[in-house]
């Protein structure tokens, strides 16, 4: 069986791979710890087919341990059992290069069984991990452990890794293979950063390439085909899922209507209708609030609309409310004024309710028949003046009048009417 083409031209120096250049440009610190052949725990965090499991060879093919590699995904605590009973013995006399791939997939006992050996050096551990390692790896790991983090490859990059993938498709095939000028670069700008996918999409282009004048031709369309959608990194449960929802709600937050459009197509690009109709609403009453409190009508409207419409229609109401978000004036204050009173409450600040805030249903007890409640519609403008916090919280202020003009407005006629500064 022919082996497949990624593995084939895999990188086996540092200087081969494309991309990370944070991490292994001369003088990276990563690159430095590799050339000096220091024994060091990592853990490698990034999306897939950035060269985590590249680099992690290549560090295996410099130690002079012996190298286990096992995937998160199906070995078991017996297999990481099998593993440490190498240590020490003719097997691996160095001790153990144990390669953990998806470690996020581990439970915290199984994370837990690799620490002793970690802590008197018979194991080397080398984790990589496509989600956040702060959330999913167990702590005691990770302080004996570094993290490096890798990033998506960018096209310019990645190209040269495509060129090199033609080049050997070029070796393999019967009949001269050629391609129309930009097929490279379209390939590498459509893997969205995954060089793993851009030379797949080499290698099925290349299988499905039709004789043309006895030559195979790869087109820019059959390229487009081919690596259709390949740019999104979508996973529902994962990390870009709520990437991408943080960077709609900052960029609507920072009334920038074409990076939101943007980031809520990418969701129902994916075909996520949920999750931005429920992020719009928060928005419309986190972010623009009193400024415009028509923005939550307006909006649940638009995700009413959307949800009925279903894709790919339900665009077109999202994307209304995306921009009247994005472009709408701003204001925070009645979430922090909620922040501010629940934070209060967790610290124990209650106190009782005014007596003349109680139910009329206190007043049949018998200790007080007057409840001297003041009723606002029996007074001018609809307004007297009344305690209606507790006692314990009596000058406190959670509400911050914001400096738009809906809530400038409303300041100004409160304090006309209570005739003092608010």
């Amino acid at each position: 069986m022919q082996q497949p083409l990624a593995d084939e031209i895999r990188p086996a120096s540092l200087d081969e791979v494309v991309g990370q250049r944070h991490l292994l440009a001369p003088g990276a610190v990563l690159r430095r710890l590799i050339e000096s052949g220091a024994e060091v725990n990592m853990v490698f965090y990034g999306p897939s087919g950035t060269g985590k499991t590249t680099i992690a060879n290549i560090i295996a093919a410099r130690t002079h341990k012996t190298l286990h590699r096992l995937n998160a995904t199906t070995a078991s605590l017996q297999d990481i059992k099998d593993v440490m009973a190498d240590v020490g013995t003719l097997m691996a006399p160095g001790g153990v290069l144990l390669y953990l791939d998806e470690i996020q997939y581990f439970n915290k006992k199984q994370q837990q069984s690799l620490l002793e050996f970690m802590e008197n050096g018979k194991l080397t551990l080398i984790a990589s991990t496509t989600e956040n390692p702060y959330f999913y790896v167990y702590s005691a790991l990770l302080s004996r452990s570094t993290v490096f983090e890798f990033k998506a490859v960018p096209p310019a990059e990645a190209e040269p890794a495509v060129l090199r993938a033609l080049e050997v498709e070029r070796g393999r095939s019967d009949l001269p293979l050629e391609w129309e000028e930009g097929v490279p670069l379209q390939i590498a700008t459509a893997c969205g950063g995954d060089v793993r996918k851009a030379i797949n999409a080499v290698e099925l282009l290349c299988q499905a390439a039709l004789p043309r004048d006895g030559k195979l031709i790869l087109t820019r369309d059959d390229a487009s085909q081919v690596a259709q959608r390949s740019a999104m990194r979508y996973d529902r449960d994962g990390d870009a899922h709520y990437d991408i929802l943080s960077a709609l709600q900052k960029s609507i937050r920072g009334s920038d209507p074409d990076a939101a459009v943007h980031y809520l197509g990418r969701l129902l690009e994916a075909g996520d209708l949920l999750s931005p109709c429920r992020r719009l609403l928060v928005i419309a009453a986190e972010d623009i609030g009193l400024a415009y409190p028509m923005a939550i009508a307006v909006t649940k409207a638009c995700v009413d609309a959307a949800v009925q419409l279903g894709l790919p229609e339900a665009r077109l109401p999202l994307a209304e409310a995306a921009v009247l978000l994005a472009t709408a004036p701003k204001s925070n204050t009645a979430h922090n004024a909620i922040i501010a009173a629940m934070d209060d409450l967790r610290k124990g600040r209650t106190g009782d309710i005014p007596r003349c805030l109680q139910n009329v249903h206190a007043d049949t007890t018998g200790f007080d028949h007057q409840q001297h409640y003041l009723y606002p519609h029996d007074f001018p403008h609809r307004w007297v003046e009344q305690q209606y916090l507790p006692d314990a919280l009596r000058n406190v202020h959670y509400y911050e009048w914001g400096d738009n003009k809906t809530e400038q407005a409303a300041k100004a006629y409160w304090e006309k009417i209570k005739g003092r500064p608010l």
